[in-house]
């Protein structure tokens, strides 16, 4: 499983800054550390809709709410 965050300035000013953190701490909190592949890339073009992550190659937009990406995380990283 690979996590790539957009760090571009839009998206990293809209939250990806705080997003990569949660992340980070997801992956801690739930010994995935070694498991996941978090990398960064610097603008993937559509800064209208960042901040912008994306979870084994789907693209996720406007992840403003810290909540919504750590249920997200865990649905798409968590068995169920």
């Amino acid at each position: 499983m690979k996590i790539t965050i957009c760090m571009g300035s839009s998206c990293f000013v809209r939250g990806n800054k705080e997003n990569l953190k949660i992340i980070q701490a997801f992956l801690k909190e739930h010994k995935l550390k070694a498991e996941i592949e978090v990398d960064g890339v610097l603008c993937k073009n559509d800064c209208d809709q960042g901040p912008n992550i994306c979870l084994n190659g789907e693209w996720y937009n406007q992840i403003i709410d810290k909540h919504k990406l750590r249920s997200l995380l865990a649905e798409k990283l968590l068995e169920n």
